[in-house]
């Protein structure tokens, strides 16, 4: 089992997208795939149509009490420890307590046999569970914007990652993701070249195509269920497998 969590401190950077839909296609492909909403924003719930959810259901009582995880709920062919609101009390809760950005490391180790790949969608910040999600990482997968924000946010990405190797020496970025890429504005290929002149490795930017995105949110589904064989879903599908071989994982083109 590998542990991936998709991490950038700065917001709309397509962090949950690329978890909802990577995860996606690596159930589809027959992979073992665990999910694990951490942003108390819950979108990653929510896109996978799961409303409603109780705090005990999360990784509340992990990060608090270092308990086991709950028991996930099955959607779309893969598994997920949902969010919501309320999993930012966890934030407080955290400070002060030894080790608590280990729990759900150790939560997820007697799960080892029983997925390929877990991916983590952390929230957009440095507080206590984006740390959670970090020590929990064997790798991090950060999607950047192809935009200036997506300049302006690199030294806090460079900063935060020399923080998670403080606490997890081994910890490495499996992959940088260009984000939001429109190849017809100037500025975007601009970016995209200084993007792969500082950074390493980089994969071939996803392009912005909004609409699907959008849509495929608010019906509940993956961009593979929603838009099967659209020009979305073949970005996708590229970045799977991009993903997957950065991660180690097999991958037939």
């Amino acid at each position: 089992m590998i542990t991936a969590t998709v991490f950038n401190h700065a917001g709309g950077a397509g962090k949950t997208s690329v978890t909802r839909d990577v995860g996606y296609e690596f159930a589809r492909r027959g992979l073992r795939v665990l999910l694990i909403d951490l942003d108390p924003q819950a979108n990653l719930t929510s896109w996978l149509g799961v409303r409603n959810i109780s705090l005990e259901h999360t990784a509340f009582p992990v990060a608090v009490d270092g308990a086991a995880l709950p028991s996930p709920i099955h959607v779309h062919g893969l598994d997920l420890i949902p969010s919501q609101v309320d999993l930012a009390l966890a934030e407080a809760q955290m400070l002060g307590q030894p080790g608590a950005h280990l729990a759900l490391k150790q939560a997820l180790e007697p799960l080892q046999d029983q997925y390929d790949v877990v991916i983590v969608d952390s929230p957009p910040s440095i507080g206590q569970l984006a740390i959670l999600g970090a020590g929990a990482a064997d790798r991090l997968l950060v999607p950047i914007p192809t935009r200036a924000k997506g300049l302006d946010a690199m030294p806090g990405l460079q900063k935060a990652t020399t923080l998670y190797r403080r606490l997890r020496r081994d910890l490495t970025v499996a992959l940088y993701i260009p984000t939001l890429y429109d190849a017809r504005r100037g500025h975007d290929r601009e970016v995209l070249a200084l993007l792969r002149e500082n950074l390493s490795p980089i994969c071939e930017p996803v392009p912005q195509r909004e609409a699907v995105w959008l849509d495929s949110n608010s019906a509940g589904q993956p961009v593979g269920i929603y838009a099967p064989g659209s020009p979305v879903h073949r970005d996708v599908q590229r970045l799977a497998g991009d993903v997957a071989r950065a991660l180690g994982l097999e991958w037939d083109a």
